[in-house]
């Protein structure tokens, strides 16, 4: 980290104005070099010409800079506010690089922050995660995460290890002293309260469901009505309708965002006995995404297949499509996750999209937040568990070995913070953010 980088901040292209920032140890020096004037004050906005190594004016620009520790990243920043036209940015960013500068790669900014103490692991997750947000949940979550809940959570629960070994470190050093019986159950009570907290927490799909999207998967036979459910539920086009049984042969997905939350619902191929290779791996992956949904719809004309009905229930319900041409009195209709739709037209759909909105509510705004966001926190949370599990089952035989299982659970929740890891970790974290953060 002893270079300078520097990467747009901003979207690139054409706009009303571009912020490019600049961090490291010759950021002021760079500032100086463009703008041919001391330094401004810190942390204040003030006009500045940029100049090339030439004299040519660049841009007439806002200019600001951060002393660190105080800053993002923990070191000293820059930032230049520019018009947003192409050729000034690129422009600008030639002066940087014959100034000294390198172009920053994808996540370097937030990953200098960690490295610098400015943020942990987690809340470097939920940078990545606040940009992404497309929901007001998931905007929610990511600030929870970016403010420290998760943090807040891990260390709780890493303290309370350490407390057990604290415990187990007494009778270890003084096995002749006789420690009070209610000092070693205590401790055992604690690693059974946590073993607890850590199978709820890894359990729960919640804080990904908010993240990546609820799954919702339509399922049923061809021509079920199940591609024009999904372009009426999204308002577009989306899946390709048409008389010919087995138009879908892949898993069409797209999003609806209901109760604030994302929602992916999928269209998939009609189930049935084929010898098509094609339609049969089509068959296959709609199986496979349907096995992993949230909530399966299952379809199927009421015109024909009413006795077909499999059973339903909070995760499987019943829709019957075609319903404007059917005997409204051999439909299930008021009974629970029963519904009948003209899934043509999105009017018809009112009940049944005012079920699904409530549903996902109630199923991702249920339990405590924070919720581990990543597949990341739940693969270090089970590792966390498995440790935690032998220290119960060793517990008042070796003391030796069941502080060593205490401890690795401890390491294992650092990992969740980034306290101690892997650069291939680290690596994996960082590289999704986009260039600029």
């Amino acid at each position: 980290m002893n270079d300078t980088i520097y990467a747009l901040a901003t979207a690139p292209g054409r706009a009303a104005l571009a912020v490019m920032r600049v961090s490291g140890p010759g950021s002021t020096r760079v500032l100086e070099s463009l703008t041919r004037r001391p330094m401004p004050r810190v942390r204040s906005l003030q006009v500045r010409r940029l100049l090339d190594d030439s004299g040519t004016i660049l841009d007439e620009a806002l200019v600001a800079w951060f002393r660190g520790p105080a800053s993002f990243t923990g070191e000293d920043i820059v930032e230049l506010h520019l018009h947003g036209g192409v050729a000034v940015v690129n422009g600008v960013a030639g002066a940087l690089e014959a100034a000294g500068c390198r172009a920053a790669l994808p996540g370097e900014f937030t990953r200098r922050a960690f490295e610098n103490g400015r943020l942990s692991l987690a809340e470097a997750e939920g940078v990545a995660d606040l940009i992404d947000a497309e929901t007001t949940q998931q905007r929610r979550q990511a600030l929870d995460q970016l403010g420290g809940a998760l943090d807040d959570r891990f260390a709780h629960w890493r303290q309370s290890l350490i407390g057990v070994l604290a415990l187990l470190e007494a009778a270890i050093d003084f096995p002749d002293e006789d420690l009070p019986t209610d000092v070693t159950s205590g401790a055992l009570r604690v690693l059974e309260a946590l073993d607890q907290d850590l199978a709820a927490a890894f359990g729960s799909e919640r804080g990904v469901q908010v993240r990546e999207g609820f799954k919702v998967a339509l399922a049923g036979p061809p021509n079920a009505g199940k591609s024009s459910l999904v372009n009426s539920l999204i308002d577009r086009d989306a899946a390709i309708v048409t008389p010919v049984a087995g138009t879908t042969r892949d898993v069409i997905e797209a999003d609806l965002i209901l109760g604030g939350y994302l929602v992916r619902i999928a269209d998939t191929a009609g189930l049935r006995e084929t010898d098509d290779l094609v339609e049969i791996e089509g068959i296959r992956r709609a199986q496979d995404w349907a096995s992993g949904a949230g909530l399966r719809l299952w379809l199927a004309d009421a015109t024909s297949h009413v006795e077909q009905r499999p059973p339903s229930g909070p995760e499987d319900w019943w829709v019957f499509t075609h319903a404007d041409l059917a005997d409204h009195g051999l439909l299930p209709i008021g009974q629970p996750y029963c519904f009948a739709v003209d899934a043509r037209h999105r009017g018809s759909l009112a009940d049944l999209i005012g079920a699904l909105s409530e549903h996902v509510v109630a199923v991702l705004s249920g339990g405590d937040f924070p919720a581990v966001t990543r597949q990341r926190h739940r693969e270090i949370l089970s590792d966390a568990r498995a440790a935690v599990r032998r220290a119960i089952e060793g517990f008042g035989r070796d003391p030796e070995l069941v502080g060593e299982d205490v401890r690795l659970a401890a390491r294992s929740l650092e990992r969740l913070t980034g306290r101690i890891g892997s650069e291939d970790v680290l690596d994996e974290v960082f590289r999704s953010f986009c260039i600029g953060k």
